[in-house]
């Protein structure tokens, strides 16, 4: 603060600072530099949390993972062009998970850059963001931050949550005001995101065909996790006797050991179902664009619970959409589906039966023995399975390939909002960033199983990680390389193979190197042993897990989306 004339003048970091606070903002994740550097040690000079990544797109990944989880958007500041365009790659991440974030960018003077002078680090940012986030603003004067910083709040939760992306000039942060005029102008947004309940004859239409329906299915996203109305989804459930299949970050959304879940049965249930309610998820590539095998080329009905009109009908009709936030549309459905016979017992019997089976015939793997360093992911992954079972709060961040996709299988979740993984995008290199944000916001431990390729993406965030003392383990799956670490170079030469990496490389040693713990195992009982270790302390802990470089298929589960060079005939 100064004065002029003897009038207190405040900067446009106070301002900005100030809207923050009201909008809910406790903590900050990205990079200072020029311009924004003052601004980052003001923000902690006031008592706000800053924590500085080694890279921008981790910082925007914390961000992403911080608003799934509170609701609050979670903030990440960079500086302009390069920064910028880093933090941007998060803010798309979160845009197409519905995850609430705001990215904030210093830019280039507005005078230079509109001419294309060529000043430092120049950048039309706004109209680079446009396309990639929910909405893009740029902040031309100091007096205009309450509101902007408000609209930049509510477009961010309200309907389907996204990133914000504003645009701060550098004319705009070299301004000051009177501080009477300023404290004029703060204010506290009232009702972000408002509840959407569903027109009457949509909820009226949905409910009819449920209770006609012979073999109905429940399906959850992470859409419906996000909406936190976690006992009145189960409630549908029971009341209902309808078996649920959760996505990915939704599992433990109702634990993964109710006997309604058909998660094990999967192959079964989609298939075979004659209406699938599907609550917070999109009829996208995840779930075979709602037709072809994963859904047995067979007429069946969807109810689509969507916030977002426009996605109704994406990919197959949709006979019952249901237009609304998925917590007033549950209740809502609740209400009308009172006194509605439970679900088929022959066909929820099946599905029981099948998920049964499954399980039976995946428990010797998962104990398997192997010999010193040729784990497989089924024999390691038990091995973690067993020890989050006793720390059920801890939270999972999860990427890969093979690591990806056996996690989801192996590892229960009994709890909601304690797994966040690839998401729509199968992104790598979300998962340090998603670690500090998820510990950020929570105050939960947190255990990473990584593949090792997924790792490298963003494993320099493990000095950010020993920096801060944060109660994170990372896992990783070390087999040597991309899917695999034994496959030769294609061309017969000495070159390693497009998807070798370092033979016998310590990861461990990085976090060693920053202060933290460091392990390397190569049985299951060790890795159980240093995981729970890790939980317990609380202390940075990376562990090196070493596992058979034969381990693991190519693209995991989507190999087929593959495209194979066609061979001459």
């Amino acid at each position: 603060m100064s004065t002029e004339n003897e009038v207190e003048l405040v900067d446009a970091f106070y301002m900005l600072i100030e809207s923050l606070k009201n909008n809910g903002i406790k903590n900050i994740f990205g990079i200072p530099g020029i311009p924004i550097t003052a601004l980052t040690r003001s923000w902690q000079a006031d008592g706000g949390k800053y924590f500085g990544f080694r890279h921008e797109t981790n910082a925007a990944m914390a961000a992403g993972a911080s608003g799934y989880l509170t609701g609050v958007p979670g903030v990440c500041l960079t500086t302009p062009a390069p920064g910028f365009l880093n933090g941007l790659a998060g803010a798309a991440n979160a845009t197409q998970n519905g995850f609430p974030m705001i990215l904030l960018s210093g830019t280039a003077g507005r005078r230079d850059t509109d001419l294309q002078k060529g000043a430092f680090e120049e950048m039309d940012q706004l109209a680079a963001a446009r396309q990639h986030v929910k909405a893009s603003y740029r902040v031309n004067h100091i007096e205009d931050l309450p509101i902007a910083m408000a609209r930049a709040v509510r477009t961010a939760v309200s309907g389907r949550p996204g990133a914000v992306y504003l645009d701060l000039t550098h004319e705009m942060l070299t301004m000051t005001l009177p501080k009477a005029k300023a404290d004029e102008l703060l204010f506290t947004p009232v009702d972000p995101a408002p509840r959407q309940p569903a027109d009457p004859a949509a909820i009226k239409r949905a409910v009819e065909m449920l209770k006609g329906a012979k073999k109905p299915v429940i399906l959850l996203g992470k859409g419906a996790a996000y909406a936190q109305c976690d006992a009145d989804i189960k409630a549908l459930v029971e009341e209902t006797g309808i078996p649920f299949l959760p996505m990915s970050m939704a599992k433990g959304l109702i634990s993964d050991h109710h006997p309604l879940n058909a998660g094990a049965a999967r192959s079964y249930a989609l298939p075979e179902c004659d209406v699938c309610l599907i609550i917070g998820a999109r009829i996208n590539w995840l779930l075979g664009h709602g037709k072809g095998p994963t859904w047995g080329n067979k007429l069946k009905k969807f109810i689509q619970v969507e916030i977002k009109a426009d996605e109704i009908d994406s990919n197959v009709p949709v006979a019952a959409p249901v237009v609304g936030d998925i917590a007033s549309v549950v209740a809502q459905l609740r209400e009308g589906l009172k006194g509605m016979p439970k679900a088929d017992a022959e066909w929820v019997g099946g599905i029981q039966s099948r998920v049964n089976a499954s399980k039976e015939k995946l428990a010797p793997t998962l104990v398997k023995e192997t010999a010193p360093g040729m784990m497989n992911y089924r024999n390691s992954l038990g091995a973690v399975r067993d020890v989050l079972a006793k720390y059920p709060e801890t939270i999972l961040i999860n990427e890969g390939a093979n690591a990806l996709d056996n996690t989801r299988m192996i590892v229960d979740m009994t709890l909601p909002r304690k797994r966040l993984d690839t998401g729509t995008w199968g992104i790598m290199g979300m998962g340090m960033g998603s670690c500090i944000g998820a510990t950020v916001a929570t105050g939960n431990a947190v255990v990473a199983v990584e593949g090792d390729s997924a790792f490298g993406f963003s494993g320099m965030e493990v000095e950010t990680i020993a920096r801060y003392k944060l109660p994170i383990t990372v896992v990783v799956m070390n087999n040597g390389g991309i899917y695999k670490g034994n496959e030769e170079n294609a061309g017969g030469f000495d070159d390693p193979s497009i998807s070798s990496f370092t033979p016998g490389a310590r990861y461990d040693m990085m976090m060693t190197a920053f202060g933290g713990v460091g392990v390397s195992v190569d049985t299951p009982a060790a890795l159980a042993a240093a995981i729970e270790e890790g939980i317990k302390s609380r202390k940075p802990t990376l562990i090196n897990a070493i596992i058979d470089p034969d381990a693991g298929v190519e693209s995991g589960r989507i190999s087929n989306l593959n495209i194979e060079r066609k061979k001459k005939a």
